[in-house]
């Protein structure tokens, strides 16, 4: 892919585009099948780079992976599961920090793993040593070398753990799951994440035969079991691409209908939406997202963890408060560094102040540590087109947002970053009659 597209900005965005699997849960599934002794099939698969770069390291360890890309449907075979090469898997983990998630389950199958230095955007902080440690109560041995971190199993076997989480993470939640479901003995987690992406990650453990109990406590109590069979199971919907394409419908005065937008995933979204000033359609095939006409509303807006208002639909919305009357106010509360965007925002004619302080909400986690984590959104403010470098996967989606809203010419350079997590984007922005074409890099 050529990774600068020129847009023509300042023409509503119409037409229908389909969402297909959640980014943040078909990877998950996939590293899955490596827990069952039989093949698995998952539906309603994506074409993003973060399949491509999970397909690459299962076939690297053995599995068998075939994926019809025009229906959406993968299948995976882990019945001749081997070790990988270090070289092989170093050469593909720096583009993604799933390769973390692989441990527990090769533990299982081969008794030993290996994770490279980790990739993924620069928004915050997402340590390693959180899984690490994870792993260790488990019984895994951790050594950190020059090439890597190599963990291996003791001969007795994984043994189940009770652990706490400071904070609802999806990773840690996710590096529980997968490595307790055939640990001997119970798991009890507490501080869990519940996202609909770990319930439906959840959903596949148990069709394989575990054996997962969630309480409304965020405590998840996991029996392991000795063996676990494969799955055959169709992917959630994502729900931050969908809630992606409402912004832009929002910001560029359009109207996008949204095949596969799921309501229940996305109810405090659309809540938010429309006290901005937007509205949606709901069917059973999907939502359609449009501005009504008249002046959007400031809003004040916190994120949090599900089912808070989510901190992926964070950046896009932004860039419609920026065509709001009045001051908005965002508090960020899941990432450290997820404002960096609005630089690129300022530029285009966007008045927005980022501050260290806690604002419009209770204090949280950053509050005391000195990051940027709360902005103010100044509007309406018209947006110019400007030379913009995509930062990381949300952020640039959001940057292709505000370059569409904006009156005149803008070049967006680094697009492929959006490719990891957004389907077929530049096609889908053709079908809302977007004016964009590739340019020079």
């Amino acid at each position: 892919m050529t990774s600068v597209l020129r847009i023509e900005g300042g023409h509503p965005l119409n037409g229908t585009i389909t969402v297909r699997g959640a980014k943040n849960f078909v990877p998950k599934a996939m590293v899955a099948s490596l827990l069952g002794d039989s093949p698995s099939q998952l539906d309603n698969v994506p074409l993003i780079r973060d399949v491509d770069v999970v397909s690459d390291l299962l076939r690297l360890h053995g599995v068998t992976v075939e994926f019809d890309q025009k229906r959406g449907r993968m299948s995976l075979d882990p019945t001749n599961v081997k070790v990988a090469s270090r070289s092989d898997i170093d050469s593909l983990g720096g583009s993604s920090r799933i390769p973390i998630l692989f441990c527990g389950p090769l533990l299982h199958q081969l008794g030993e793993a290996f994770i490279p230095e980790l990739g993924g955007c620069a928004i915050g902080g997402r340590p390693i040593d959180f899984h690490l440690d994870t792993l260790r109560k488990f019984g895994a041995v951790v050594d950190k070398r020059s090439d890597g971190i190599h963990i291996t199993r003791p001969a007795e076997g994984l043994r189940g753990a009770i652990i706490d989480l400071p904070f609802p993470s999806v990773g840690a939640t996710e590096q529980t799951l997968l490595t307790a479901v055939r640990a001997e003995g119970i798991t009890i987690l507490r501080g869990a994440a519940v996202e609909p992406e770990i319930m439906d990650l959840i959903n596949v453990l148990q069709k394989m035969g575990a054996i997962i109990s969630v309480d409304t406590d965020r405590t998840i109590r996991i029996e392991g079991v000795d063996r676990l069979v494969g799955y055959t199971h169709v992917a959630l919907p994502d729900r931050i691409e969908a809630a992606s394409w409402a912004a832009a419908a929002l910001a560029t005065r359009g109207d996008i209908y949204v095949l596969g937008a799921h309501q229940p995933d996305m109810t405090t979204f659309l809540n938010t939406f429309r006290k901005v000033g937007g509205a949606f359609d709901i069917d059973a095939e999907g939502i359609r997202f449009y501005h009504p006409g008249g002046e959007l509303h400031a809003i004040a807006l916190e994120t949090g963890v599900h089912p808070g208002f989510m901190t992926d639909w964070q950046q896009p919305l932004v860039v419609a408060l920026t065509q709001a009357r009045g001051l908005s106010i965002v508090h960020e509360t899941v990432y450290e560094k997820r404002f960096g965007f609005t630089e690129a925002l300022n530029q285009m004619g966007a008045q927005i102040q980022v501050y260290r302080e806690c604002l419009g909400g209770s204090e949280c986690r950053f509050g005391q540590r000195n990051f940027y984590h709360s902005a103010v959104v100044s509007g309406p403010t018209p947006l110019h087109g400007a030379d913009i470098v995509v930062p990381d996967l949300r952020g640039g989606f959001s940057h292709l947002i505000a370059a569409l809203a904006a009156e005149g010419t803008s070049t967006v350079a680094g697009i492929d970053v959006i490719a990891r997590g957004y389907e077929h984007f530049t096609t889908k922005l053709g079908q809302l009659d977007a004016r964009v074409a590739y340019a020079a890099d």
